[in-house]
């Protein structure tokens, strides 16, 4: 559902993890604003599906496997978008994620718990070099093929996905929350270094939502509220978990350049009030 009209025809958009829930519901929201999208993600069945059910209620979508990760697959994506739909004139970087191999079993050191439980000191090296590649050098290089596109143009814009856990880190993640916390940073040291270029840079910081990622943490084989959940509702006012479509409202303000022509270099929490709240 659009909450309020904005008119991105002939706009070319294109999203990073467009596979994913998040950018899943982005796709299909923009694509009945006259954009043209242009979906990519290294999981090709999941973006194939999404370009279906865009074009079959009369969207413009292509849909294309790309390993965000790699600078010759964005390049050669690139070229593709180029040839089938026209210059980016709009970037979401979405693609993102965390990896158990970069999780902890404990919130709190225990020397008692060494070798009973993954503690900090089992981190496994490569698993968090992959959760750092996969959110920091994910928006970095889709952002340096793309957005030289937008050079010399107006109404352009990058969006890129931030996190709760950039402006506190959340127990257990150590990699995802300094790989968010590098995703704010970028953000704005992309806003200044484009000014000249008027591509404004911004990016939306989702609070707590249920997704296939967080899922297993949040609730146990019963389908009952984990300890974790509890505790992340205790410390969000609102007391409940977002739903995917209430990120909507500040994607379109971003995209909006009748609504946010003098806004860049921003990070907006969509998080129910977790970001206001001390616990006390």
């Amino acid at each position: 559902m659009i909450p309020f009209e904005i008119d991105l025809k002939n706009k070319v958009v294109v999203i990073t993890g467009a596979g994913g829930i998040i950018c899943n519901t982005f796709a299909k929201a923009i694509s009945m604003t006259g954009a043209k999208l242009a979906l990519l993600d290294i999981n090709q069945e999941a973006v194939l599906e999404l370009e279906k059910e865009i074009n079959e209620l009369g969207g413009t979508s292509k849909a294309y496997k790309c390993n965000v990760l790699s600078s010759e697959s964005l390049k050669n994506i690139h070229q593709a978008v180029l040839n089938d739909l026209g210059p980016c004139d709009i970037l979401i970087n979405g693609a993102g994620g965390n990896n158990p191999k970069a999780t902890t079993d404990d919130e709190y050191f225990d020397k008692n718990n060494l070798n009973e439980v993954k503690t900090f000191y089992d981190l496994d090296e490569e698993g968090i070099r992959f959760v750092f590649d996969l959110n920091f050098m994910g928006t970095l290089l889709p952002t340096q093929i793309f957005s030289k596109d937008m050079l010399g143009k107006k109404g352009c814009s990058v969006i890129n996905i931030s996190s709760m856990n950039a402006y506190t880190p959340l127990t257990k993640i150590p990699a995802y929350s300094a790989a968010k916390a590098g995703i704010s940073n970028f953000t704005q040291w992309l806003a200044v270094y484009f000014k000249n270029e008027n591509i404004r840079c911004n990016a939306i910081a989702p609070g707590f939502f249920v997704t296939k990622q967080n899922q297993k943490m949040l609730f146990n084989e019963q389908g009952e509220a984990t300890d974790r959940t509890k505790k992340i509702l205790n410390n969000t006012p609102m007391n409940r978990f977002g739903e995917i479509d209430e990120l909507i409202g500040t994607l379109f303000y971003l995209l909006s350049e009748q609504a946010s022509s003098f806004v860049t270099g921003i990070v907006i929490p969509v998080d129910g009030g977790f970001s206001a709240y001390s616990g006390v």
